[in-house]
């Protein structure tokens, strides 16, 4: 038995391979350092959802279909303005999402892509008084997140670094959300329940929060000088180093590598502050002697994490809306793995050991 259900094989999948060992992750037979320099959004959608629904599914008509889509789902977010303001951007997310019918078919799915990129910006906007944008059919994904979020068109190198993240994000086997979406999947509910599912476990901070928390972090240490000094002092008071270690990698996770790259376009084209860089990477090598000199048995590398808070940072959105990012990324990932556990057909059903008291003997 295993409380955490840590290493035990809960499922069979083609679509991603986590490999701890060697710091490696591959996406149906594509690695990710291919996708994450090579690959669009829509590219690795078209991956993951290949084969799941009745029709091929290219790269050049999902294009099309999810700005489509786009343009039928702004209809909820003017539908439920006075709401929207008010609530967290997750919680505003889960609220649009449970508008939407609750179908197995390719256009739930297509809906299902559209609506956390569609929500996300009008949330943030509504927030600030601003009056939400409408989407632009014509753009990709990547793009059109980017305009609707403040108004003005990205740049290319802009665009590139948001594919590079949400390819990035996609998927990542049996984490909490994406097994959180399978076990609904599992009892033949739609796919907006399994997708709201995963979205909801979101909501805890040990599953995709904790981006925001490193950018905390750098702006506590405020220096290069400072960071040796302040890092020690958090471990000493028994804190976390945000951005470090992962459950699974026991070397350097290569998803932070990938956002890493993702980050130099910017900083070369100067779109990114570059005393914000040299403080993370100052950040980043003395957190690692640190931690190689004071837990030598435990290997900690830098994770996902720490450069996505730079990046997301980077294009514009604001802490509180990192989760909400992540959501848009990971969605097409949910709907994979849902379609994957209903098209095998068998109900997740785990057991329990019962460790209570036993009835009184008369």
């Amino acid at each position: 038995m295993n409380n955490g259900l840590e290493d035990v094989i809960a499922a069979e999948t083609r679509l991603s391979d986590v490999d701890g060992e060697s710091g490696r992750l591959i996406i149906r037979g594509v690695s990710l350092d291919h996708l994450a320099t090579q690959a669009t959004y829509e590219d690795t959608a078209a991956l993951l959802l290949d084969g799941f629904f009745d029709r091929p599914i290219s790269v050049s008509e999902l294009r099309v279909q999810l700005g489509q889509a786009r343009a039928e789902i702004f209809a909820n977010v003017r539908a439920m303005e006075v709401m929207l303001e008010k609530l967290p951007p997750v919680d505003a997310m889960r609220a649009l999402i449970a508008r939407l019918p609750d179908g197995e078919d390719f256009e739930t799915a297509l809906h299902l892509l559209a609506a956390p990129a569609v929500f996300l910006p009008a949330v943030l906007r509504l927030r600030k008084g601003e009056t939400p944008i409408a989407p632009n059919p014509s753009l990709s994904q990547s793009a059109d997140i980017l305009a609707m979020l403040d108004g003005s068109p990205p740049s290319k190198e802009q665009v590139a670094a948001l594919d590079a993240y949400l390819v990035t994000i996609s998927d990542h086997g049996l984490n909490a959300s994406t097994f959180a979406s399978r076990v609904i999947a599992s009892t033949k509910a739609g796919l907006t329940s399994s997708v709201l599912a995963a979205v909801s476990a979101l909501k805890g901070p040990l599953h995709g929060g904790a981006p925001g928390p490193v950018l905390d972090m750098l702006d506590a240490v405020g220096s290069e000088a400072h960071a040796k000094t302040w890092l020690g002092e958090a471990l000493d008071r028994g804190e976390r180093l945000m951005g470090f270690g992962h459950r699974i990698y026991r070397v350097r996770d290569p998803r932070a590598d990938a956002l890493k790259g993702a980050l130099k376009p910017l900083v070369a084209t100067g779109q990114v502050d570059r005393a914000r860089i040299r403080l993370a990477e100052a950040v980043e090598q003395a957190a690692l002697a640190i931690l190689k000199e004071r837990k030598p048995n435990r290997p900690l590398e830098v994770n996902v994490e720490f450069y996505t808070a730079l990046l997301l940072e980077a294009l514009g959105f604001p802490r509180e809306a990192f989760t909400g990012v992540f959501a848009i990324g990971r969605t097409v990932g949910w709907i994979a793995h849902a379609r994957e556990q209903t098209l095998e057909g068998r109900l997740i059903r785990p057991r329990s050991v019962y460790v209570g008291p036993l009835p009184q003997a008369a």
